[in-house]
């Protein structure tokens, strides 16, 4: 299944599931890996606008078949501001703090096993310990 057919399987999931909220006035989507994040326009019953923002992650059973859990924000006019001013925030905050390398848990994994194969290796044969032992040794 490609990602265009996951995603429209994982758009008619959430509207059969969210009968209760009218139509999209706008819609944009965001794919990310496992995860797709919906932002959305709606209008209230007074024909007022609102943001929700929908997190949907796609989780594959042993037997092949999947499923979505999602998280929903609901955003209301009087709350924009504010937001948007803490996301900018939080944003800015991790960027000056960890720059734009994403360095998620795999990454870290391989990094630290990379950097143990390095150090092993680098050793000079004096400083090895009884564990660090070559099949050249034996």
């Amino acid at each position: 299944m490609n990602c265009i057919e996951t995603l429209l399987i994982d758009r008619k999931y959430m509207r059969e599931n969210d009968m209760l909220e009218k139509d999209e006035i706008f819609s944009k989507v965001l794919r990310a890996g496992r995860r797709t994040y919906f932002f959305d326009v709606r209008a209230t019953k007074a024909d007022d606008y609102y943001i929700t923002i929908t997190e949907s992650k796609k989780f594959t059973e042993e037997d092949g078949s999947f499923h979505f859990k999602k998280h929903k924000i609901y955003l209301y006019k009087e709350d924009f501001a504010a937001f948007s001013e803490i996301l900018e925030e939080m944003t800015a905050y991790v960027l000056n703090h960890k720059g734009e390398e994403v360095i998620s848990e795999r990454h870290q994994r391989d990094f630290k096993r990379e950097y143990q194969q390095e150090t092993v290796e680098e050793k000079p044969a004096s400083e090895k310990s009884f564990t660090d032992i070559d099949f050249d040794d034996i």
